[in-house]
């Protein structure tokens, strides 16, 4: 049966929503692994150094950042990480393997925001990314009630970071060109979106 944005209905929303968060919170990868979501803490540095230092990793992100010690990363985790407004690290079993951050507009762009993520390489290919990224969409839209647009933006040559995207229900809406620096020079990427009446659709219906 097909759906219509038009009649969903609100109350019962309400009443599913806290459930449908809670199984989000924690999804099983397979039959003895959890994928799960934390705040990062500053106990958490070697796992994390290990995802920021990677240069597989570091071949798609637009930061400069490099650490010179322990006392730098934990530093960064301190002055950038822990004051965002939302951040978490996403945990294998527990373990810290990467993260997810939602960054905000302001002013008449505050109705959109923008997922962010990475992940180990070594973890690469096992679903975990889009699992993530479900698990925040299905809570960000709760958690920051004034959007209505959840953005990702991917270097046309990162497939695999545009496939977790699909797979977590997200749009694909074209290249942009020269949009965005990545070690100080301009790229082309591809825009994806995920709306508040997409993610209700999805996930309630």
């Amino acid at each position: 049966m097909e759906s219509d944005s038009s009649s969903i209905d609100l109350s019962r929303l309400n009443e599913e929503l806290p459930v449908k968060i809670e199984e989000m919170l924690k999804l099983s990868n397979k039959e003895d692994d959890i994928i799960s979501l934390r705040l990062l803490d500053l106990t958490d540095i070697d796992d994390f150094m290990e995802w920021f230092t990677d240069d597989n990793v570091n071949k798609f992100c637009s930061r400069d950042t490099t650490f010179i010690s322990k006392e730098d990363a934990m530093q960064y985790i301190a002055d950038v990480v822990i004051p965002h407004p939302w951040y978490r690290e996403i945990c294998l079993n527990d373990k810290p393997i990467g993260s997810i951050s939602v960054s905000s507009f302001h002013g008449s762009d505050r109705c959109r925001g923008e997922i962010g993520y990475e992940i180990s390489s070594k973890y690469w290919g096992k679903g975990i990314a889009t699992k993530a990224v479900k698990m925040v969409a299905s809570t960000i839209f709760v958690d920051w009630p004034h959007l209505a647009r959840l953005e990702g933006i991917v270097a046309v040559d990162n497939i695999g970071s545009q496939r977790v995207l699909e797979k977590a229900g997200f749009i694909k809406e074209g290249v942009l060109r020269k949009y965005y620096l990545v070690k100080g020079k301009p790229i082309d990427i591809v825009m994806f979106s995920l709306l508040f009446i997409d993610q209700q659709l999805t996930y309630f219906t």
